[in-house]
């Protein structure tokens, strides 16, 4: 008789849904939402407990967890730019995850069911299959001919990390300095723009500088930088960090613009 502790089989799986919702978020570039992340591992490990409770077997047909899935999917990443992308690449690491925990219940002599597995090979497991998957989303790339890169800014006491395209195509500097650019789109510097995000796709560039001069935090930070581009041209926000790591090499010379234009399926930038 397969004996389940509710206690363990909870905290193991809170902390199995955690570290797959963070997966994910480096996976997809993204600025890690922890808390968010927390409370969709919550509802998982909820789910995962509920499934062994006397008269709630049926929870685990398989429509209904891939409902739990998706749910899980939205409340951590419903705030992103592509919360459907995020969550279809959140069931594709619990596949592989899953994959992982079987093949070792197997190797273990159990059946393939529940086996109760210690946090050291939950973080072995979650490594291996971190390292696969992300050299399959960077192989992809490659293979489309595209580099991506991943950024991190910091700004204001505050900081953000996506993905960005190196594109040779962006020579865009800076010519009072000669300053390179980095351009991302408002979505992936919410982090640190917070509540004025919305205003950088809203408001016309000049409009937008009026209106930082009379926000304490963004005054004398912002100014406008002139492009051109086959489209036409015109004026593109830009401000300095005053941090900004590009895989992980320190950038001392670079600025940051932003346009609603920088960011494609798998990347929110562009340098």
């Amino acid at each position: 008789m397969e004996v389940i502790y509710l206690d363990a089989l909870f905290v193991l799986n809170l902390l199995a849904d955690y570290l797959l919702c963070l997966s994910t978020g480096r996976i997809c570039g993204l600025c890690l939402r922890r808390r968010r992340y927390l409370a969709a591992a919550l509802l998982g490990a909820l789910y995962a407990a509920a499934v062994y409770l006397p008269g709630l077997r049926f929870l685990s047909l398989p429509p209904l967890r891939l409902a739990a899935g998706l749910g899980m999917g939205l409340i951590a990443f419903g705030a992103e730019r592509q919360p459907l992308r995020c969550a279809a690449v959140l069931l594709a690491v619990a596949a592989a995850f899953g994959g992982a925990l079987w093949a070792v219940s197997l190797a273990s002599g159990g059946s393939g069911g529940y086996v109760p597995l210690s946090g050291r090979i939950l973080l072995l497991a979650f490594a291996l299959c971190y390292g696969v998957l992300r050299l399959l989303f960077h192989f992809r790339a490659r293979k489309a001919g595209r580099r991506l890169v991943s950024v991190t800014v910091g700004f204001l006491d505050r900081e953000t990390r996506f993905t960005a395209l190196a594109d040779t195509g962006n020579s865009l500097l800076d010519p009072l300095s000669g300053a390179q650019v980095l351009v991302a789109c408002p979505h992936a510097l919410r982090p640190l723009l917070r509540e004025n995000t919305e205003l950088f796709g809203a408001l016309p560039p000049v409009e937008l500088l009026e209106f930082s001069a009379r926000i304490p935090e963004l005054s004398g930070r912002l100014r406008l930088l002139p492009y051109s581009a086959l489209g036409g041209g015109g004026l593109l926000p830009v401000f300095r960090p005053d941090r900004l790591l590009i895989d992980g090499a320190a950038q001392s010379d670079t600025l940051i613009g932003i346009s609603p234009q920088a960011a494609g399926e798998d990347f929110e930038g562009l340098f």
